[in-house]
């Protein structure tokens, strides 16, 4: 029952989203107006999903170390590959949207650009180590990868405020900020990619119990 609730909910404010980005939002940001401008409302909801999505392969790999239990790191494995999605459309639609603001697709010297690509590239390892393991021992490394491989994340989103950004300004609490976001518009993106993470969650999970089931069945199972 709840994970219908969830897959409606996805529907309907993924729909909501659509129609208000498109049918309501301005398509004039920084002062240049483009179509493709609508594109950062999802750019902002990826961003801050990924996020949340590798802060919960960071709970679920420490209560995997903590607890032993095959549940936690299937939520942590379940999370990285999400948010590791998440933020590969991150970069893919802030790149596209760079290119109407900045007129570059890339900007090296931007700090943020540069330490979430490291973000990208430390949860591609993580995905990878966890692929190479052949037995709950083995686990416990890609365990503690995906703990101590958090600490890039919170350096990342708060890389504007660490050091003198060059293209991406600081949001939150930066009454100066020139982006010309609306907020309802937003928020209700926003609640649609989580409700969308939480949907591919449910689904991915039970697929790790369906793995688990057949390794199981085995008779020389890998873990």
């Amino acid at each position: 029952m709840w994970s219908g609730v969830v897959r409606w909910g996805t529907l309907v404010a993924g729909i909501a989203s659509i129609v208000l980005v498109f049918g309501y939002a301005s398509s004039t940001m920084y002062g240049i107006e483009h179509g493709a401008n609508r594109i950062a409302y999802w750019h902002i909801s990826l961003a801050w999903m990924a996020a949340v999505a590798l802060g919960t392969t960071f709970l679920g790999s420490v209560l995997f170390l903590r607890y032993d239990g095959r549940f936690w790191n299937r939520l942590a494995h379940s999370s990285g590959e999400i948010g590791f999605l998440f933020a590969t459309l991150t970069l893919v639609t802030g790149s596209i949207w760079g290119k109407v603001i900045w007129n570059s697709w890339w900007e090296w010297s931007d700090v943020r650009l540069v330490t979430f690509l490291v973000v990208w590239l430390v949860y591609a390892g993580y995905l990878v180590v966890y692929s190479s393991t052949e037995n709950s021992s083995d686990e416990k490394y890609a365990a503690v990868y995906g703990v101590l491989g958090f600490v890039t994340v919170p350096i990342s989103y708060t890389a504007t405020r660490l050091w003198t950004p060059t293209f991406h300004e600081t949001t939150l609490g930066n009454e100066g900020v020139s982006a010309n976001i609306d907020p309802l518009t937003l928020v209700v993106t926003i609640v649609a990619v989580t409700l969308l993470y939480a949907s591919l969650m449910g689904v991915r999970i039970k697929l790790h119990e369906i793995e688990d089931k057949v390794l199981r069945a085995k008779p020389h199972n890998r873990r």
